[in-house]
């Protein structure tokens, strides 16, 4: 217990949390470090304990150790009344494996969660999207990972959904202006085959015959190239539909965990400069003078948002590099389709105009050599049931 509370008898207040001993065996890097930076300690915090836990170290690999946890020994020996600074070169002095003594902070995560940081989310949200200097002049700090390329992801999201939206729509107009071309077609085949039928001069009635019969044949590509381009609907709708609004949904979770984070290294520094303050003017600070776990619990809280926000990040990054990747392929495999069914529409109705190359034909347009029944003969299903 430090000078000032055996003074004034404070006890440690935990907050309702619970610590429960451990011990862990850490054999030291290359460069003779474990891998966490210590605070609290005398003189003024009768609690000596882990602020930071470093990536790719002996404590980060071994997992024992987090942020919040009090160090109690090393190497069987307390380390009760030491300073920060006394602590560090303690552990530095010893060479190899390194064992230490301590206390893990069990902590509900939702404790930390206050109204506090909920508004700091709030803020770094805002902020996230503006220029420096619209936050500068209305006062609002800009924290760090601001401007996140992967944020500006959600609007290229959006614009490339537009791009799949706009082929979409061409698409079922297109669709839908072939099927009426196509009903054009069979009702022109069908005029000209009865016309056939009907002339008595044997080259004309064959002529029309010939020239019904390609008519027909423009009907069947017509509707060859609906059936290659429905597909494509169903494709790009798989993309507009599903991929781009998970890969959406990702990116808003990732940016959530990351403003949770920021506000919790809000909070620290906040905290910390608090510590600095009472400090400098040497007057007491009770959560530091009582073991300092508000403060553990943020310091907890920030690793658990960061290792979540690491994670995140790592699946948004392998999401967007699926997702350009398939981007790519698709919409030039998309293209190629698009542009390969038109051709083959045109070629074939140009192979089956020049099948019926009959003209000039000789037909005698006589009121009393034709008679047509005045009914609609060429009536079709909707064009909405072709796209079922």
């Amino acid at each position: 217990m430090s000078h000032a509370m055996e003074e004034w008898g404070i006890e440690e207040d935990k907050m309702g949390m619970t610590t429960v001993s451990g011990t862990v065996k850490l054999m030291k890097d290359k460069q003779n470090l474990i891998g966490i930076s210590i605070g609290g300690g005398a003189p003024l915090c009768p609690c000596l304990y882990i602020v930071q836990v470093f990536d790719n170290t002996p404590a980060a690999k071994d997992g024992s150790l987090a942020a919040g946890d009090e160090i109690v020994a090393v190497n069987s020996k307390s380390v009760k009344g030491l300073s920060k600074v006394q602590l560090a070169k303690t552990i530095q002095s010893i060479k190899g494996e390194v064992r230490i003594n301590f206390n893990k902070l069990h902590a509900d995560p939702k404790q930390g969660k206050t109204l506090d940081i909920v508004l700091k989310k709030i803020k770094h949200r805002i902020v996230e999207q503006m220029d420096s200097s619209t936050a500068d002049a209305l006062g609002l700090s800009r924290a760090i990972l601001c401007n996140d390329v992967l944020i500006k992801r959600l609007q290229e999201m959006e614009q490339i959904g537009g791009v799949y939206l706009g082929l979409i729509v061409h698409i079922k107009k297109l669709l839908k202006s072939y099927f009426n071309l196509c009903k054009t077609h069979r009702a022109f085949g069908d005029i000209f085959g009865e016309i056939g039928v009907r002339d008595p001069n044997f080259n004309g009635g064959e002529a029309f015959g010939k020239f019904s019969e390609a008519h027909r044949n423009f009907e069947k590509s017509g509707f060859t190239l609906m059936t290659t381009l429905k597909p494509m609907l169903n494709d790009l709708n798989t993309y507009l539909n599903k991929a781009i609004p998970d890969t959406k949904m990702t990116i808003r979770r990732y940016a959530d965990t990351k403003f949770e984070y920021l506000s919790f290294c809000l909070k620290v520094k906040e905290m910390d400069d608090e510590e600095y303050s009472y400090a400098a003017l040497q007057e007491p600070l009770y959560r530091v003078e009582t073991g300092n776990y508000e403060y553990r619990l943020v310091l907890r809280c920030r690793q658990d948002a960061r290792e979540r926000f690491a994670k995140l990040r790592k699946d948004v990054m392998e999401k967007l590099e699926l997702l350009d990747n398939k981007h790519v392929q698709d919409i030039v495999h998309q293209l190629q389709r698009f542009v390969a069914a038109i051709s083959k529409y045109h070629d074939d109705c140009q192979a089956s105009m020049k099948q019926a190359d009959v003209f000039p034909v000789e037909v005698d347009l006589s009121s009393a050599t034709f008679e047509y029944d005045k009914k609609d003969r060429f009536h079709d299903p909707e064009y909405e049931e072709t796209l079922e």
